[in-house]
């Protein structure tokens, strides 16, 4: 409000105490000394009664003054007060300056108040909190009302300035949560958050829930002041050292425990400003606000309303272990909030998830964990409704720890969901990205035992991977990931490269090129969470040689499906000419065979009818037999009819329905497919390996794009990892024979331009 002087004597409104729990009764004490301290000032001048006012701004508006908080105030007055404004002013601040009070102090006109507001966010803010504390009442109330009134008025225009202004700070101070030095005043969670929350609550566009945030504001003014105490000054950062004496004045037991409780209340301000946060741009970005939001279907049980993910009427919580992960990864994977209510409402209500736990649950995890920045508010929610700890227990094991290493910039947990974030980018990388993503989750899970953290881990890791569901593969790939996931970066930067005993040792540890793979990405991806510095350019060079030299000692490549097939008995359909659809109803789905006389385009027509109900494919298989196309699909959906796919079959065969149009999305992929051809995979056919985001319509794209080329799929291998469709292709001239080099490249060339023109909407 303008510079004043300021004086660090201490002042009657400050009490500072070393023992003991400082609380709002004390520090409406200290307001009330200071309020005392102005009284008397404005009086020993004989301060007018009407035309001026002196008011209180800031937290000494708010009544929330700290041991060593300065006195914001301000001399408002009217245009033409009638008295000398010039004396008065002088007089009134010397005897506050005489008190010691550190005085923060100016003369405004109120539309000169008006006018500052509007131009300066943050004088806007603090005039939020204006309370009168002598001279004119009247004008003081016409100056908060004006203020509140200009604040609603213009707050649509405004809070996009605002939400820079905050994330600007954040990326400036950091996270309470997580830094190593946190300011509970600056730092994202702290004191300002709070008070930010509480001017977007001004603007009656939002609402927040308001007894958490209170309670979470208060307890951080009961930590700063206590800091204030130790400290003997006016400070809002908390020193390392500071912990062992903060944690009596907590009723903590030791510095940990103090570290734990102060990052916990700065960890739910976050989540309550970053969920606040989201509901106003979903304000800002409605060009009309309807009476009552509209519901749209995004997966079973699971609806979108007004930018967050809620219930339906469908939903049966009670009948339904897998509901709470739907909401979550439809959620994260579109960047949207999970309604905290709903995800409390699971938390509570979801039957037990049975162990292991099934295909679904496994692949709805996965497709979380690999949301890419989506995930973190996800997952914070499902932390602060204990929804978490009921989907993973253990996380309580690494739950607001600290890092020994000064390097990282998080916590253990914070760290390891910046990996997952991290890792998610990578996917396209290794053809186990369920595997990834679970290993970036628990790769430090370890931590907080004396026993080295890899050690540790690699048991917990094992008994979680298994009780996900994994096979045996899956569930020792997790364990070795754990279990080794500081190898290549360890060795790459302490042994000799050029020493054959080097690639040996990490060769020994990971046994397969395919383990190589996704432990070169979890290493790359552990190291962009921990900070810059563990990846830079050195260290990144030596890990990634070390890779290189380890994969040539193993393999040449990686290992793909065979070409064979199995011989099944040919329905009387197809040997008519006809296509024939088969279901078989399985535990979480159905699996559904088609048998027809074999054309090129065949399986694209096929794989059309499952794009065109939306039907999830989990994992395919097709083959030639005899001169019929076979084809098994395993699908996530229950109750198929083979008549209704038949005839939808019909339709697309017919050209009634246009898979093309009907498979439009509109929002392009931030992880290019990647399309390779493998020529030492097959000496009879050409293999493409294709990897992309899994949606309707992948295996429909790729084999119509292949019989616009006139190219024959002779087999197919399609599987579904979480987010990932890992697909491998068999093709072959339709006059049979492996694809020429350039045929082949046309190919690849065609498929990656379908799949890559037609988004990667996740259904």
């Amino acid at each position: 409000m303008g510079a004043g002087r300021r004086v660090g004597r201490p002042g009657p409104h400050r009490r500072p105490r070393r023992r003991g729990a400082l609380s709002s009764h004390e520090r409406a004490e200290r307001t009330a000394a200071a309020d005392a301290l102005c009284v008397r000032a404005w009086e020993s001048v004989s301060g007018p009664d009407a035309g001026a006012a002196l008011v209180a701004v800031g937290g000494y508006g708010r009544g929330e003054l700290a041991p060593y908080s300065d006195l914001d105030v301000v001399l408002v007055h009217e245009e033409d007060p009638g008295f000398d404004l010039a004396a008065v002013a002088g007089q009134v601040w010397y005897p506050l300056w005489d008190s010691g009070a550190n005085l923060d102090h100016s003369v405004r006109t109120l539309p000169q108040m008006v006018e500052t507001a509007g131009q300066d966010l943050k004088v806007a803010l603090g005039l939020l909190d204006v309370r009168h504390v002598a001279g004119d009442p009247n004008l003081t109330l016409r100056l908060r009302t004006t203020m509140l009134t200009e604040w609603r008025r213009d707050a649509r225009q405004r809070l996009r300035a605002l939400r820079a202004l905050v994330d600007s700070r954040h990326e400036l101070m950091g996270e309470l949560a997580h830094a190593s030095v946190p300011d509970l005043k600056e730092t994202e969670g702290g004191i300002r958050d709070a008070t930010v929350l509480k001017a977007l609550v001004a603007t009656w566009l939002v609402d927040v829930p308001h007894v958490e945030l209170e309670r979470s504001r208060l307890a951080m003014l009961d930590v700063r002041d206590q800091v204030h105490a130790l400290a003997g000054r006016a400070t809002d950062r908390v020193t390392p050292e500071m912990w062992g004496d903060l944690a009596p004045l907590l009723g903590v037991p030791d510095a940990r425990a103090a570290q734990v409780t102060v990052r916990e209340l700065g960890r739910r301000i976050t989540h309550l400003s970053r969920l606040t946060w989201r509901r106003v741009d979903d304000v800002l970005d409605r060009a009309t606000a309807a009476r009552r939001p509209s519901l749209t279907p995004v997966a079973e049980g699971v609806a979108l309303a007004a930018g967050e993910i809620v219930l339906d009427k469908r939903a049966r919580p009670a009948e339904d272990p897998a509901l709470l992960l739907r909401a979550a990864a439809a959620a994260a994977e579109r960047d949207v909030v999970l309604a905290p209510p709903t995800a409390a409402r699971l938390a509570r209500e979801c039957a037990p998830m049975p162990t292991p736990w099934p295909a679904e649950a496994r692949d709805l995890l996965v497709r979380l964990l690999a949301a890419g920045r989506g995930l973190l508010g996800t997952w914070e929610t499902l932390e602060a409704t204990g929804a978490l700890t009921r989907l993973l227990p253990e996380w309580e094991r690494i739950r607001l720890l600290p890092h020994a290493s000064e390097i990282h910039r998080f916590t253990v947990d914070r760290h390891v969901v910046e990996t997952c974030i991290e890792a998610s980018s990578m996917i396209r990388r290794v053809d186990r990205p369920d595997v990834l993503m679970v290993a970036a989750l628990l790769h430090d899970i370890g931590k907080g035992s004396l026993t080295e953290h890899s050690v540790a881990g690699e048991p917990v890791a094992r008994e979680i991977a298994a009780r996900l569901g994994f096979d045996e593969d899956g569930v020792d790939l997790v364990a070795l990931l754990v279990r080794w996931h500081l190898l290549l970066a360890e060795t790459a930067t302490t042994r000799d490269p050029d020493d054959p005993a080097t690639v040996e040792t990490v060769a020994q540890r990971v046994r397969t090129r395919q383990a190589l793979d996704l432990l070169t990405v979890l290493t790359e991806a552990d190291a962009r969470a921990t900070s810059p510095k563990a990846w830079s350019t050195w260290r990144s060079g030596l890990i990634l040689d070390l890779s290189r030299r380890t994969a040539a000692a193993l393999s040449s490549g990686r290992s793909l499906p065979p070409i064979g097939s199995e011989d099944v008995e040919i329905p009387e359909a197809a040997t008519q000419g006809a296509a024939a659809f088969s279901v078989e109803e399985l535990e979480d789905g159905s699996r559904v065979t088609v048998t027809a006389p074999d054309r090129v385009g065949l399986l694209a027509d096929v794989s059309a009818v499952f794009a065109l109900q939306r039907i999830r494919i989990r994992a395919a298989r097709a083959w030639y037999q005899d001169g019929y196309g076979v084809s098994v699909w395993e699908v996530g959906e229950e109750q198929l009819q083979a008549a209704t796919l038949r005839q939808t079959y019909d339709g697309v065969v017919d050209g009634r329905l246009d898979p093309r149009a009907r498979l439009q999305v509109t929002s392009p992929g931030t992880l290019q497919p990647s399309v390779d051809v493998r020529p030492e995979a097959s000496a009879h056919a050409t293999v493409l390996e294709v990897r992309t985001t899994d949606r309707p319509g992948v295996v429909h794209l790729v084999c119509a794009a292949l019989a616009a080329l006139d190219v024959t799929v002779r087999s197919a291998h399609v599987d579904t990892l979480g987010p990932q469709a890992v697909d491998v292709f068999y093709l072959q001239e339709a006059s049979a024979g492996v694809l020429s080099d350039q045929r082949a490249a046309a190919a690849a060339h065609a498929v990656r331009a379908a799949l890559g023109s037609s988004g990667s909407a996740v259904s």
